[in-house]
C-alpha cells in the first residue's frame, strides 16, 4: 500500500490552545440578524416540542434550546461551499444554513416535503445543496464521515472546509481520537466543533472525562485549539473564523464551546438530575434574552423591536408548521427507494409481514399427476 504524502509544510510544534483572534467590530446590522436567528431557532424548538407531545412528531427528538448562541455563531463563520456534519441536535444548524424551515418541521413530521423525503425524522436532516451532511443518530458516527470528507477535499486540492459538530460525551469513544489522529497526520482541512453543554445525557462532564476542559485533548494530537463561551454568537464566530482559518491552511483545529441546553438531553427527558438551583441559573442565563439585553444597552434593540421580531418567528415557524401538515406522508412504495444508491441485485423489497419466498400452490385433490 503506497503511503499518502501530503503536500502541506512539515508540523511544526502547534500549540495546545490558540485564543482566537481579535477581529474588527461586528456591524450593527449584523448582531441585529444573529439576534434574529437565535429567536428563529427558538421558536423553532419549542414548537417543535409541542408537536412531539401532540404526536405529530415520532421517534426521537432533540433540541437546540439554550444552544442558540454557537449555533448561530458557529453557522455565520462558514461559507456556503463548507460542508457541515452534525449530530441528531441539529435543527438549528439546519436553519442556519439557510433550510427553509418548512421542509425542516416537514422532516420532524415525516412528511415527504422534508429534507429527507419524510424518511430520515428529526435525527437525520440531509441537504447536499446545502451541504448539510446529515445529523447522525449515533454517538460520534459523524466524525470518522466528516474526517473522510476533509480527507477527499484535500486529494482534490480544494478550498472548502469540513465542520463537525458533536457533543461533550463523543470525546470519549475511540472514533474521536482516531479521526483526530489522522487529521493532525495528514493536515486535513477540518475543524471538529465539541458543544459541550455540562451533560453526556445525564452524567456530568467532570465525571465523564479524565480532563473536562475537552479542548485540551488536541494537546495528544498538537493540534491547535480553543475554548470558547458558547452562550456569545460574537464570540463563537470569532473563534470559528480562527479555526476555519487554520484548517484551510491544512491545520485542523478543536472548537470547544461551553454551550449549557436549557432543557432535558431529549424532548421527553424531565432532567431531574438537575437540582432547583441549577435549573433558575439557567433560566436566568437564557443566552437569547442575555443577547438582547446586550444590543439594547448599546440602542440596537429596542422593546418594541423585540416584540416584532419574536411576532416574526411566531409567524415563520406558523408557516412551517402548516407547510408540514399540508405535506403528504411518503408512499408505501417508495419504502425501498434509497436502500441502495446504485441497483443491488436480489435486493429484497419484502414488506413487513410479506413471507421471504411466495409458498407453491397445494395441488388439488383428486388432480391428476
Amino acid at each position: 500500500m503506497a503511503t499518502r504524502r501530503s503536500t502541506h509544510p512539515p508540523k511544526g510544534s502547534a500549540p495546545a490552545s490558540l485564543a482566537p483572534a481579535e477581529g474588527p467590530p461586528v456591524e450593527s446590522d449584523v448582531l441585529l440578524d444573529f439576534y434574529r436567528q437565535m429567536v428563529l431557532i427558538r421558536r423553532f424548538e419549542e414548537r417543535a416540542a409541542r408537536s412531539y407531545t401532540q404526536a405529530e412528531i415520532g421517534g426521537y427528538c432533540h433540541l437546540n434550546l439554550g444552544e442558540e448562541a454557537t449555533v448561530t455563531g458557529l453557522m455565520s463563520a462558514m461559507e456556503p461551499s463548507d460542508y457541515l456534519f452534525t449530530n441528531y441536535r441539529e435543527h438549528g444548524y439546519a436553519i442556519g444554513r439557510g433550510i427553509a424551515p418548512g421542509r425542516i418541521m416537514a422532516e420532524l413530521y415525516g412528511r415527504s416535503d422534508g429534507v429527507s423525503k419524510g424518511w430520515g425524522g428529526s435525527m437525520h436532516l440531509f441537504d447536499l445543496d446545502a451541504r448539510l451532511l446529515g445529523g447522525y443518530g449515533i454517538v460520534g458516527g459523524q466524525v470518522p464521515l466528516a474526517t473522510g470528507a476533509a480527507l477527499a477535499i484535500d486529494y482534490r486540492s480544494g478550498s472548502e472546509a469540513v465542520v463537525c459538530v458533536m457533543g461533550d460525551g463523543t470525546t470519549n469513544i475511540g472514533a474521536f481520537h482516531e479521526s483526530l489522529n489522522i487529521a493532525a497526520l495528514w493536515d486535513l482541512p477540518i475543524v471538529y466543533v465539541v458543544v459541550n453543554n455540562g451533560l453526556g445525557m445525564g452524567t456530568t462532564v467532570a465525571k465523564a472525562s479524565g480532563e473536562p476542559e475537552l479542548y485540551k485533548r488536541a494537546a495528544s494530537y498538537r493540534m491547535a485549539s480553543a475554548r470558547v463561551d458558547g452562550s456569545d454568537p460574537v464570540a463563537v464566530r470569532e473563534a470559528a473564523l480562527t479555526a476555519l482559518s487554520s484548517a484551510r491552511s491544512g491545520k485542523p483545529f478543536l472548537l470547544e464551546t461551553v454551550s449549557e441546553r436549557l432543557k432535558g438531553h431529549s424532548v421527553v427527558d424531565p432532567a431531574k438530575y438537575r437540582t432547583k438551583e441549577e435549573a433558575e441559573a439557567l433560566k436566568a442565563g437564557d443566552p437569547v434574552a442575555a443577547f438582547a439585553a446586550r444590543l439594547a444597552e448599546r440602542d440596537l434593540l429596542s422593546d418594541e423591536a423585540i416584540a416584532d421580531i419574536d411576532a416574526a418567528a411566531m409567524c415563520t415557524v406558523a408557516d412551517a408548521v402548516a407547510f408540514a401538515e399540508a405535506s403528504p406522508h411518503p408512499s408505501v412504495d417508495t419504502l425501498f427507494d434509497y436502500t441502495y444508491a446504485t441497483g443491488v441485485p436480489n435486493d429484497s423489497r419484502r414488506l413487513p409481514g410479506q413471507p421471504l419466498f411466495e409458498p407453491a400452490p397445494f395441488p388439488t385433490i383428486g388432480a391428476s399427476a
